[in-house]
């Protein structure tokens, strides 16, 4: 890689981040955020590194670093969330952080930058500048997002509907033993843009398990309690923001607290209309007609606009839902003063992965990108060569189509489960 100068290898380091579990369409801005984020002596590294968690010792052999100048070289790029490290089982595996829960988040986490405002307009103008990034990561009929809508339980009638353990705020608080709360980085970005204040406070990253360790560890978020944890979520329930988690049945590893003037995940929904940004929960807003009095609150409160009021009657408006657009938050109707706006079951089912193996895996499938996870080492040649076959077999519509659907999906993941025993990486199922 000592060839590699300049430009060219940062065009690399885009290909390799490109090739992650989330796209990243290489131009210019790219180019001048991967500057401004990575040194060469960086990005050389990650050029290096598996695409999946590594342990030191398989690092050392595939980069040839000596372990001090490895060690140092991580940890430096971890507290900066270029390097993601988990520890599992006693031992600590590392991986190049993707764009998207990545270094993009990880970046507007920190608060000790000279440069804040600078990233901020950067990453916004390659995020939201046009529709490049939304097209590469949601214009494909994709099905698997990063983020999930948690319903507000407030929202729910407790006699007809019922709230699955992994859809409940309040168990995932329960039965976690770790917490952490760090800047969101949506709204600081917005805070350096010059846009006007939002009502939201910036506190609001909220992480568990072994997340919050990662982020406690290079000083990203600050730790809390639980009775804390709880308090944060009941004051964004008071705002009206929407609980946007990691997108598993086991182990969330994080949920957002987001709002409609500063989420990049709802604006792709709302600039863009790609409605499957944030995966909706089980649950749809509904009108009650004879119930509502056609104020407005709840199309005021629906962050993406889901809810619009439109003329029923002379003299008379009510709001409409769209189901398309409607991610089953509830805000709306925590905003209703009567009970005028309700949730109801959604009729479509929601595919969630169970952990975060499954979402790597089939996000990565859905991307193109799958062969990059099963045969990770980029230099080595048989890698390379598998890597090419599988990503020519991945990229016909049908093979993809079938690995997603219901009938093949459990078989196909079973079979990656079994490929991951028998490689000895079994850790990974239990993330």
């Amino acid at each position: 890689m000592g060839h590699l100068v300049g430009k060219d290898i940062y065009r690399k380091l885009g290909q390799k981040i490109d090739g992650l579990t989330l796209r990243a369409p290489w131009n210019e801005k790219l180019y001048a955020i991967l500057k401004e984020l990575f040194s060469e002596e960086e990005a050389e590294l990650i050029l290096r590194m598996p695409y999946g968690l590594s342990d030191l010792q398989r690092l050392r052999t595939i980069t040839g670093k000596g372990e001090a100048e490895l060690l140092r070289l991580l940890e430096r790029m971890g507290d900066k969330g270029l390097v993601m490290d988990i520890l599992s089982g006693g031992v600590m595996r590392y991986m190049p952080s993707p764009i998207l829960i990545g270094f993009f988040d990880f970046t507007m986490m920190r608060t000790n930058l000279e440069n804040t405002r600078e990233l901020a307009l950067m990453l916004n103008d390659y995020m939201l500048g046009d529709a490049t990034f939304n097209e590469a990561n949601l214009g494909h009929d994709e099905r698997i997002s990063i983020l999930r809508t948690l319903p507000h339980k407030e929202s729910l009638d407790d006699q007809y509907l019922e709230i699955l353990d992994y859809d409940s705020t309040e168990e995932l608080i329960e039965r976690t033993d770790r917490f952490a709360v760090g800047t969101c980085s949506c709204r600081h970005e917005h805070h350096h843009m010059g846009h006007p204040p939002c009502r939201a406070p910036l506190d609001t990253c909220t992480s568990f398990g072994f997340a919050a360790d990662y982020l406690l560890r290079h000083k990203l978020a600050r730790q809390i309690s639980r009775e804390e944890m709880k308090a944060i979520f009941v004051r964004s329930r008071e705002l009206g923001l929407v609980f946007c988690a990691d997108n598993v049945k086991r182990n969330i590893s994080f949920v957002c607290h987001c709002c409609g003037c500063c989420c990049n995940a709802l604006h792709g929904i709302t600039r863009y209309g790609y409605e499957h940004s944030v995966v909706s929960s089980p649950f749809l807003a509904e009108i009650v007609a004879e119930k509502c009095t056609g104020c407005g609150k709840c199309a005021t409160a629906c962050p993406v606009g889901a809810l619009a009021m439109a003329a029923v009657q002379e003299k008379k408006r009510m709001p409409t839902v769209d189901p398309k657009l409607c991610l089953g938050c509830g805000v709306c109707v925590l905003a209703c003063r009567t009970t005028g706006c309700r949730m109801v079951k959604r009729g479509k089912r929601i595919l969630t992965p169970e952990t975060t193996f499954e979402r790597v895996i089939l996000q990565a499938l859905d991307h193109g990108t799958l062969q990059n996870q099963l045969f990770d080492e980029p230099a080595r040649l048989s890698h390379r060569f598998l890597r090419g076959v599988l990503s020519g077999f991945l990229r016909l519509s049908p093979v993809k189509r079938a690995l997603m659907s219901d009938a093949l999906r459990s078989r196909f993941l079973g079979a990656m489960k079994h490929a991951v025993v028998r490689k000895g990486d079994e850790f990974v199922l239990d993330l």
